[in-house]
This record gives C-alpha cells, structure tokens and sequence, in this order.
C-alpha cells in the first residue's frame, strides 16, 4: 500500500483529527439511538474523507516496455517538388504533410531507435545526427523548406548517396552491435542532367528499411518559394513552355531501383493508409516486464464511492429533520392567528 497525499501528511492530520474528535464526543453524548446511528455515519464520513486525502494505493510495477536497440537514418527529399499539391486528392495538402505524417509512424514503430535526419535538394546535409531525441527530429522536419525558386538548380535524387554510406559507416564503427534501418522518403523527380548516383554502396550496411514515394501520376501543382518569405509565397511554379502552372509527377521507376539498390521494399504513399513498416531485426528487439517507478493503481475511487454514499445518507437524515421540522411548525402558526 502505497499513499500520494494531496497536502502534507501532518497538516491533513491538524485539520482532521479535530474534527473526528468532535463527532466521536457527540456520538458518546447522544442518548437517542438514532442521534447515535447519525453521529455513527458522520465519523465514518470523516474517516473516509480524510483516507481519500491521503490518496492510497497499490504498487504497480508490471510495466512491459518494448526497446529497439537499431539506428534509423531517414534520407529526405527536400526538393521545391515535395511541396506539391497532390497528396490528399482535391483537398490540396502536400507531400511534405505525408512525410511527416509517416516519420511520427517510423518514430512510434521503433521505439527505444535512435534518428539520423539526411535532407537533400540541391545538396545534402546530414540535418541532425543520430539521437533519441524524437521531438529535435519532428522539429527539424517541421521548419525545412526548399531552397528559393530563383536559387534552385536541378537536383539528384542519388545525392545523398554518400552521405547516407558515411552516415552509416560510422554508426557502424561507434555502435558495432547495433542494427541499421534507412528510410529514403521522395518523389523520384530526377531534375538534374546527369544519373542519379548509387546507393548500392549502403547495401551492405543496411538491415532493413524501406523506400517511400509520395506523388500522382497525373502530378500535383507546385506552390513557389521565393528568396526573403517564409514558406510558400502563394504563387504556383510555372511551365516555362506554356505559361501554365508547373505540374510535378512521381517517378516510381526511379524510386524501384533506389529500393534495389539498398536491398528494401518500396512503397507509394497515400493519404488514409498506415506505412507498412517491416520489423526491426529480432535480436535488436527486447520485450521486457520491468519495474517502472512510480506506477500504481489507484484505490481513491472506492473511497470516493464510500463518501458518496455516507453523503447521501446525511442529506436524507437533513431532509426527515427538515420535514418534520416543517410539520411541526405549521400547526402553531396556525393557533397564533
């Protein structure tokens, strides 16, 4: 039995001490046997109020807690195409709202994980190392933008190639043990001249993973990103050819064979479906019934029942008082007229 009581223990005493005094001295002085009954129940209201002050419980420590011993590196595409309008149909959300729809998945699926976040457009950075810092990977997610439309060049869906392997390589070396996943998120929109580079290089290193592509064949309309605004500046990019607003289009193919190169399953994307996440490797993976501090199950609400109860018996013993008192008083106005 365990007890969280909602002031300190002392003063609860000081303020209920006296009054349980009170009402048992009444209850001695009382010579009816129902006044003895009343003062009965007041005590055992004082009692269980000044127990349901104190809070009990029992301790409640069978908590299963589930541990992934696995690095994540999340290679993101953060190209002005991402920004497209085609994610959820005519209700024009985007395809970054998807990303990060499906990196809160990854992050719940991997509990225990640590994150590496590779953004990539016209270059790529390793945007935060890996950590088990969940919120600082959400954060950077939430704030990325693509580079302004008058200082883009075309980009490469490979160009986070190297960084990925390196990233990977030396989780490899600090963390021996552990096991590797990596999430490529994009739209396969090879915009630059030359072929895409490989990722055939982190095969090696990876233990599973997967490559998600975000995007409608017919494509999505890209909102414009000027140089000085934060975000979108409420234009559209337009198709240099005809005047008309620029269309961005997925290209499964290519995301097929980043899939290929890394040796996981691809996936397209769409609004309304969960990401099917493959499991992290078994041996990685710990299930365990362990001591949590400070779990417990409440017991206050079998008290509060009780002092509901004995409330409800004191209001009806007010409400005969009250009635009888009434009663009694009416025939004496009556005879004072």
């Amino acid at each position: 039995m365990t007890v969280l009581p909602v002031l300190h223990p002392v003063l609860l005493l000081a303020l209920c001490l006296p009054v349980l005094a009170a009402a048992v001295w009444a209850l001695v002085r009382a010579r009816a046997g129902a006044d003895r009954v009343t003062w009965a129940l007041r005590i055992a209201l004082v009692l269980a109020c000044t127990a349901l002050a104190f809070r009990p419980g029992v301790p409640d420590g069978a908590a299963r807690s589930v541990a992934t011993d696995v690095d994540i590196v999340i290679a993101l595409d953060n190209t002005a195409s991402m920004l497209a309008e085609d994610w959820a149909g005519e209700e024009g959300e985007r395809r970054m709202d998807g990303v990060a729809a499906d990196v809160r998945a990854i992050v719940a699926e991997y509990p225990g994980a640590r994150f590496a976040l590779i953004a990539f457009d016209d270059s790529a950075q390793l945007r935060l190392p890996l950590t088990t810092d969940t919120s600082a990977l959400m954060a950077s997610i939430e704030v990325m933008s693509p580079p302004p439309a008058d200082r883009a060049s075309g980009s490469s869906i490979g160009i986070a190639a190297p960084v990925l392997e390196q990233t990977l390589r030396n989780a490899q070396e600090s963390a021996a043990g552990r096991a590797r996943m990596v999430f490529y998120l994009g739209d396969g929109e090879q915009t630059a001249a030359d072929e895409p580079e490989s990722f055939a290089g982190s095969a090696e290193l990876v233990d599973g993973g997967a490559v998600l592509g975000y995007g409608t064949a017919e494509g999505g309309r890209i909102p414009r990103v000027d140089a000085g605004v934060d975000g979108p500046s409420g234009e559209y990019l337009e198709d240099p050819g005809t005047g008309e607003p620029a269309l961005s289009r997925i290209d499964e193919s290519a995301l097929g064979t980043i899939a290929e190169q890394l040796g996981v399953p691809y996936q397209h994307r769409q609004a309304g479906d969960d990401p099917e996440l493959p499991a992290a490797p078994a041996e990685t993976t710990t299930v365990a019934d362990q001591a949590t501090p400070g779990a417990r199950t409440e017991l206050s609400w079998i008290l509060a029942i009780a002092v509901a109860v004995l409330l409800l018996a004191e209001v009806l013993v007010a409400s005969t008082r009250i009635g009888r008192t009434l009663r009694l008083a009416r025939p004496a106005k009556g005879g004072a007229r």
